[in-house]
């Protein structure tokens, strides 16, 4: 299995187009690892927010994320080049965490998260819809292509590696705004890459056609796939108000400190290297449908036995199972939700991450009601909880995903 899988990452990384495009992907995923673990307490902290009001802001940054996102991805698959669409986003990706770094005002900060951060929410998706054009035109089996894009994902959640741990070193030196800083460097690096080895490719006529006949709700209407696109905004749900949730039981319930954040959040994408090939592998031999309902199982797990922590080492070895949990959700979910609209995959890819962002906007409104009310353990509760009834719908829609797939 490892040689099989090593013959891949050889095989992506002979490849120009797709080194590059593997480089632009680390980028991205080291500027979200300094930034993800800690705008908790960047909000409550830093700009002063109690956890309502924290979790008003991130849910109007999410709603802008999914409008803008949306947009700028059907332009992608029917107007304009994903080169282009990569540029605009990290562009504004550098310039949103510039203000972050200095701006205190929560009426700029909220503009510059919803208008321009919704914009540079693009950028992941792209890079995952750029990928699946490149392995398309490389004359990729489609089996296969669930190994390659979770080897694609491996790199960034290499990223994540080291990005917290030293997030949480250059916030101990610098302060919130030499993380912001660090961020908006690497998007800069970013639209760098893009302007210097990125071709412009404009989209297909078959991928034009495609994506003016086509729209969201009407993706939605395949058998199977609104069942599975609920189940993972009900899992995105919890996966944010975990993300949220854990830097600040470690700090204000275990008493714990930032460094142990950081050490926290960098465990798991350790972990998910093996994991992800191991899991592509699988995928890349039968139905992926298993493989995600495995995942939510995973998540369940990992979100009760984060409930019974009493020390804050005691989260290091349960990340493992995040790290399980996030190779399956994070990696071949992405290939499920492109398998359904193979001629738009920056459509069928925003679609994966529209989940994401809706799911994130219901916990970003639940976490600060439930932070307050029942306490950070007892979060971690309701996770596990609501991620049962995740699997319960994922459970109920198998046969009508795996009649859908097998078409």
């Amino acid at each position: 299995m490892l040689t099989r899988a090593l013959g891949f990452t050889r095989r992506l990384l002979a490849d120009r187009d797709l080194r590059v495009l593997l480089l632009a992907n680390v980028l991205v995923g080291v500027a979200y690892s300094f930034v993800i673990p800690f705008l908790s307490l960047f909000g409550t902290r830093e700009v002063g927010l109690g956890p309502v009001p924290f979790s008003l802001f991130m849910t109007a940054n999410s709603l802008g994320a999914i409008a803008l996102s949306t947009v700028l991805a059907r332009w992608s698959d029917a107007r304009w080049s994903r080169r282009s669409v990569l540029l605009l986003g990290s562009v504004a990706g550098c310039l949103g965490y510039l203000g972050y770094a200095y701006i205190r005002d929560v009426r700029l900060l909220s503009l510059v998260g919803v208008v321009v951060l919704g914009v540079a929410s693009v950028t992941f998706s792209q890079l995952f819809a750029l990928a699946r054009d490149l392995f398309n035109k490389r004359g990729i089996a489609a089996s296969e292509i669930p190994l390659y894009m979770n080897v694609f994902r491996l790199f960034f959640a290499l990223s994540w590696t080291v990005g917290p741990a030293v997030a949480a070193w250059v916030m101990q030196w610098a302060g919130f705004r030499g993380l912001f800083l660090v961020a908006s460097g690497f998007f800069a690096l970013l639209a760098l890459l893009v302007v210097g080895f990125m071709p412009h490719v404009p989209p297909s006529e078959s991928a034009r056609t495609a994506a003016r006949s086509s729209w969201f709700g009407q993706a939605l209407r395949v058998p199977g796939l609104l069942a599975h696109f609920a189940a993972f905004v009900v899992f995105f749900a919890c996966s944010s108000m975990g993300m949220m949730n854990l830097p600040l039981l470690i700090l204000r319930t275990l008493a714990g400190t930032e460094q142990q954040v950081g050490i926290a959040y960098s465990v798991a994408p350790v972990f998910e290297l093996p994991f992800m090939f191991w899991f592509g592998l699988l995928a890349s031999r039968g139905s992926p449908g298993r493989l995600i309902r495995i995942g939510v199982i995973l998540a369940i797990a990992y979100y009760a036995l984060l409930y019974f922590v009493r020390e804050p080492w005691h989260i290091y070895p349960v990340q493992i199972i995040s790290a399980a949990m996030i190779a399956v959700v994070s990696g071949i979910a992405i290939t499920f939700f492109q398998s359904y609209i193979p001629d738009q995959p920056g459509t069928a890819t925003n679609l994966y991450t529209t989940a994401n962002r809706i799911g994130s906007t219901i916990g970003y409104l639940s976490f600060g009601t439930l932070a307050e009310t029942i306490g950070y353990r007892a979060i971690f509760l309701v996770c596990a909880v609501v991620c049962g009834a995740a699997f319960l719908l994922l459970w109920l829609a198998r046969e009508k995903h795996e009649e859908a797939a097998a078409v």
